[in-house]
Order: C-alpha cells, then sequence, then structure tokens
C-alpha cells in the first residue's frame, strides 16, 4: 500500500475533520479519481504523432491510454467528427495515490522556475485542474526518445462539496499550492 494512502486513512482525515468540523467519518473529502489528458491536435494530420503521445502517457501512469475522438466537425479546424485528436487515463485507487506522490514529490519541483501551483484552479464543486506544459518532468520519460514537447491536463475529482475543502485536502497530500 503507498505512503499516501496510509497516510489518508489516518493523518489527513484526523486534520479535515478537526478544521471542519465532521460529525461522521463518511463526511470526510477524499480524492475519488485522476483524470490525465493530453489533446495532440496534430494527429490529424500525422497519426504517427498520436501513437508516441499515447506512449508517453502510458509511460508515465503505468495504465492503458484511451484514444479521445472529436465530438463535433469544425471547418477551420478541419476536423471532422469521430477524428481523433488526443488521449487520456482514468487513474483511481492504489495508482492514483502513486501518480499524485510520483507527481508532487518529483515531477514539480523538477519544473523549471517553479514557484507553485496555482491555488484558483478549482471548479467550485471541488475539483482541481493542473497544466503541465512538458512531459519531461516525469522522471520515467527519457529525454533522447521524445519526438515533441507535449503538455497535459491532470484534474484532481474530489467529493469535496467546497473549493475550501478540496484545497485543504490537496495540501494535506503535499501539493504545493502559491501562497
Amino acid at each position: 500500500m503507498s505512503r499516501l494512502k496510509d497516510m489518508y486513512s489516518n493523518e489527513i482525515k484526523d486534520a479535515m475533520t478537526k478544521k471542519f468540523g465532521y460529525k461522521n467519518v463518511m463526511q470526510v473529502p477524499k480524492l475519488e479519481k485522476i483524470v490525465i489528458n493530453m489533446g495532440v491536435g496534430e494527429a490529424r494530420e500525422n497519426a504517427k504523432v498520436l501513437d508516441a503521445a499515447i506512449k508517453d502517457l502510458e509511460i508515465i501512469t503505468g495504465q492503458k491510454a484511451v484514444v479521445t475522438r472529436a465530438k463535433k466537425s469544425v471547418a477551420n479546424f478541419k476536423l471532422r467528427e469521430g477524428m481523433p485528436i488526443g488521449c487520456k487515463v482514468t487513474l483511481r485507487g492504489e495508482k492514483m495515490y502513486e501518480f499524485t506522490d510520483r507527481l508532487v514529490n518529483l515531477a514539480l519541483p523538477r519544473v523549471r522556475d517553479f514557484r507553485g501551483v496555482n491555488p484558483n484552479a478549482f471548479d467550485g464543486r471541488g475539483n482541481y485542474a493542473l497544466g503541465i506544459k512538458e512531459q519531461l518532468i516525469f522522471p520515467e520519460i527519457e529525454y533522447d526518445k521524445i519526438d515533441k514537447v507535449r503538455g497535459m491536463d491532470v484534474i484532481f475529482v474530489t467529493t469535496a462539496n467546497t473549493d475550501e475543502e478540496a484545497r485543504e485536502l490537496l495540501t494535506l497530500f503535499g501539493m504545493p499550492f502559491k501562497k
């Protein structure tokens, strides 16, 4: 079992209950899932670009990536409905905690000029979105083997009702928010 999961079961629940005054242990917010999405706009001209993005995402997460397809046709982007335009992975359980641990302790400190993540990127319902500009910050990605630097979106879905509860939960997990 991962270190973060152990920590969640005791220390985080106690700290959250103390701060927000929950009456029941089931009221304490928890991390439900993490969705990592990589949009690859160039995939409509070159299918190999999408394959490389899928490979990178699978190396980072340790799980099979799913191809995302266009929902609508947009003439200005030369995009037809059903065309592959990206890939995503949904992490739950053990892999989710392990990914959070690697993101917070290994990847984010490797970002250039890093001063913390944006504390205002909550959606009002307790979910947090984080944009990463390059996949190179993950130690699993070898610099020589990538064809192009790509960014990705990491969305933390929690059971929290408010942004304040979610911010506290992610802070206890070690997320380095800007002051």
